[in-house]
């Protein structure tokens, strides 16, 4: 267990579980807000996908926006990264390569806030099997 040794890290311990127990209270409920899968394998964590997750969870929270983040293996897009897939409610996910802190700004304001489709798209090179 990590020791306290001041007021900023006992802060950042309450700042660290009370989003675990927001992100507890999303997942039952994850259809009705926005999803975001940040890949972390090894080529997206050595590409800046670290940097990405957390300025997206920053950002979500500074613009009000309801949203869960999580982290996910190898999409299989390592040419493109950092990646990550976006799910708006109600509709089918959409990846993008290339994403810097840059790119997670246009991403939230021009597709998550309007649904308005932004370069860097991955296009869908497979078919679910129903």
């Amino acid at each position: 267990m990590t020791k306290v040794k001041s007021l900023a890290d006992l802060k950042q311990m309450k700042a660290n579980l009370e989003a675990k127990v927001n992100l507890r209270e999303k997942a039952e409920t994850v259809e009705d807000h926005v999803q975001v899968k940040v890949a972390m394998a090894t080529c997206g964590i050595a590409s800046g996908a670290k940097t990405v997750m957390e300025y997206l969870i920053e950002e979500f929270d500074k613009r009000g926006i309801s949203a869960v983040v999580t982290q996910t293996g190898c999409m299989g897009y390592c040419y493109a990264e950092p990646t990550i897939e976006v799910k708006r409610p109600g509709e089918e996910p959409v990846v993008f390569g290339y994403v810097d802190k840059k790119k997670v700004d246009e991403i939230i304001e021009k597709y998550i806030r309007n649904g308005e489709l932004v370069d860097g798209i991955i296009p869908v090179n497979y078919q679910s099997i129903k």
